[in-house]
């Protein structure tokens, strides 16, 4: 099996729920599947300690989650234009797997929610990038071929998926497409550079 991890941090839900999404397209394709994993929160005042296994949602990501996967989509709310503090600590502590090279050469998208407009959808989504490129990781986006890309009237970037939540919107039709495309797109790259196929 083609093996996707779909890795988020999400306080609200909204991450959450377009983190699902990517994996439904990821599980569209053929001996592909979705592995949805999150990060713990952490404390700005001391050192926190999380259960093993959250008390609801998603399970708590790993290293070996991480360097077992095929390709890989990498989520979190915007703030301040950037990704989600407890998400950076997650990928600080990936130096060993960058030593190793164990993510060179797999693909990775990356995609974001936020309550405003201009809230920092785009460089929240280039903010996550750049770890992943360090990692050596072959970055896909979305492209205009994707027609809910020029009909949205909320999120959705070439970028990445995105999601606008004004009033604790849900997900618009054309976000949740966006966010299928996506993880179907990571799985059809990451099955053909697995198996020497044409991409």
């Amino acid at each position: 099996m083609t093996k996707i991890l779909v890795l988020y941090f999400s306080r609200h839900g909204a991450t959450a729920a377009m983190a699902m999404q990517i994996a439904r397209g990821v599980e569209t394709v053929d001996g592909a599947e979705a592995t949805v994993r999150t990060v713990p929160d952490v404390s700005a005042v001391c050192e926190k300690t999380a259960e093993r296994i959250p008390a609801h949602g998603a399970v708590y990501a790993t290293l070996e989650d991480l360097k077992n996967c095929d390709g890989l989509a990498l989520g979190s709310p915007t703030h301040f234009g950037n990704m989600a503090a407890p998400l950076k600590y997650f990928i600080d502590s990936t130096t060993e797997i960058w030593f190793s090279g164990a993510l060179a050469g797999k693909p990775a998208g990356v995609f974001t929610s936020t309550g405003s407009l201009h809230g920092g959808q785009e460089s929240t989504l280039l903010s996550m990038m750049l770890p992943l490129l360090h990692h050596g990781m072959v970055l896909l986006g979305l492209p205009y071929s994707e027609t809910a890309l020029r009909e949205t009237t909320s999120g959705g970037t070439p970028y990445g998926p995105s999601h606008l939540e004004e009033k604790n919107s849900i997900l618009s039709d054309q976000e949740k497409t966006l966010c299928r495309a996506l993880g179907k797109r990571l799985a059809i790259t990451a099955k053909a550079l697995k198996t020497g196929m044409p991409v």
